[in-house]
């Protein structure tokens, strides 16, 4: 189906893909995986048509191609579909499906009653069954994929490219999906899969292609590739699992005053009166399915969410009654926090890397209103070696890098504040495999520093590895808190569970 033939692409001349080959074979799934800053973006740009490679060769069924744009890819028979798809969540189902495409009467009007008639013939093939005249913002994140996929495949494409489709999805969008990828293989078209998870490799992809450092440095079949080989491909080097610290003996973590205590935190419709603590060094995990509040209570302890009542205490002095509580407070006090959502509440896309790093320090590093630059370059250059940031330079706008390097450039923000409390909200969604283990060394590194951390994640294993307790919560409450031996995949599991 397609063969990318010795590929070389440059930006300030830097490399991003070096001399890049790699076939497709028609009716397959081909995962396409690496580390952040792999050339993983870069080569999914240049297929589908957003970048021009500046040397190389692109061949579909055989045929030589040159797309000079993204409709030139599409016109091709070349979709992309990306993690954020790009579809109207304001216009209906339907004409979503069939934008550009849509059924017409004699007169040229659109024929509204053929627009939905399709639309649910469409999608039925693929296991969605919705009302096809709701807006498609009205649909869960798994639908709005199928959507995206069944647009692409009623549009004729014979290859699709899937960028990441899963991060939002819950267990049943899952296999929805994974069913409507099966139906393309079988319809003989193809799909180039990228994802950091292991568990979407395995299950559905026939084939894989390793980038490491914008070149390729395995291609082939996945069965008979064991994972432990297929993520010291991706890091470069051999990977040794860290055995699990024993559950006897002393803890490590100090058996001092906590040093943070978030007492009886109350928001009508997301809180009752949660209560937890933190001690320097210690790990504590925030468990719960979607909508328990885990996300609320870290903004309201980093005082991005007004509480009604309650009150946050760091290090026996900075107390405050929750209607004073701010982000200045927090932020004073020694509270940083990675949000969720790095793009839209992290990251300034359009400031450089180190300018994003130097935005929550500026106020210590300010003399009289000045802030020495040579100062500045330091804390940022410190901070782009401890955490491994992939950038041209400290100049680069942070919007080019990987997600896993903005994930970096936002821990170094809050690193360079030199913070008693660090509050994680699911900072490895979204990464490869390589960025995530990284994260976890690093957790271990800070927790040993005496850095407390609060760290969410939808990923009950993460949770298990990382913490040394977990609080569970559901509705806005805590119904569990799990500590030390306790800390178990069956606990953690059993508890979520729980009516």
């Amino acid at each position: 189906m397609l063969q990318v033939a010795g590929v070389l692409k440059a930006f300030q001349g830097v490399t991003a893909l070096d001399h890049v080959t790699m076939s497709v074979r028609t009716g397959e799934v081909h995962a396409l995986v690496g580390g952040n800053g792999a050339g993983k973006s870069t080569l999914v740009k240049v297929l589908s048509g957003v970048h021009q490679p500046d040397a190389g060769e692109l061949r579909l069924l055989g045929e030589p191609v040159r797309f000079t744009g993204p409709a030139d890819a599409r016109r091709a028979g070349i979709a992309t579909i990306h993690q954020e798809t790009n579809l109207v969540p304001t216009m209906s189902v339907a004409r979503n499906l069939l934008l550009g495409r849509e059924p017409r009467g004699r007169l040229g009007l659109i024929d509204a009653a053929a627009v939905h008639a399709r639309a649910e013939e469409v999608l039925a093939a693929y296991g969605l069954e919705v009302d096809v005249r709701r807006p498609l913002g009205s649909l869960g994140e798994g639908a709005c994929q199928i959507v995206a996929l069944a647009r692409a495949a009623s549009a004729d494409a014979r290859l699709v490219i899937m960028d990441e489709p899963t991060t939002a999805l819950d267990h049943d969008e899952l296999e929805t999906l994974f069913a409507a990828v099966g139906r393309l293989r079988e319809q003989g078209r193809s799909v180039i899969y990228v994802t950091h998870r292991m568990e979407e490799l395995y299950g559905i992809c026939d084939r894989v292609t390793v980038l490491r450092d914008g070149r390729v440095v395995h291609t082939g079949p996945l069965a008979g590739l064991d994972r432990l080989r297929l993520v010291s491909l991706m890091l470069g080097r051999p990977f040794h699992p860290v055995e699990p610290a024993p559950q006897a003996g002393e803890p490590d973590v100090p058996a001092d005053a906590p040093i943070l205590e978030a007492k009886g935190l109350t928001r009508h419709h997301m809180l009752d009166g949660v209560s937890l603590e933190m001690r320097a060094g210690e790990v504590v995990g925030l468990g719960g399915l979607l909508g328990a509040g885990r996300s609320e209570t870290a903004r309201a302890i980093a005082g991005a969410l007004p509480v009604d009542a309650g009150q946050v205490t760091v290090a026996g002095r900075a107390s405050a009654q929750a209607r004073k509580w701010s982000v200045r407070s927090a932020v004073r006090a020694g509270i940083g926090l990675v949000p969720e959502n790095r793009k839209t509440e992290g990251i300034v896309p359009t400031l450089s890397v180190r300018d994003n790093i130097a935005l929550a320090a500026l106020p210590r590093l300010s003399r009289a209103g000045i802030v020495s630059d040579t100062q500045v370059d330091s804390i940022v250059a410190t901070f782009m070696r401890r955490l491994g940031i992939k950038a041209v330079s400290p100049r680069q706008p942070a919007g080019e890098l990987s997600g896993g390097n903005q994930q970096k450039v936002l821990l170094a923000r809050w690193l360079a504040m030199h913070p008693k409390v660090l509050l994680l909200d699911e900072p490895t969604r979204g990464v490869d495999v390589a960025t995530k283990l990284e994260m976890q060394a690093l957790l271990d590194e800070l927790a040993v520093d005496g850095l407390a951390i609060l760290l969410i994640s939808s990923d009950v294993a993460e949770l298990v590895e990382n913490c040394d307790s977990v609080v569970v919560l559901r509705d806005g409450a805590i119904t569990e808190q799990l500590t030390g031996p306790e800390v178990t995949e069956d606990r953690l599991l059993a508890a979520l569970a729980k009516d």
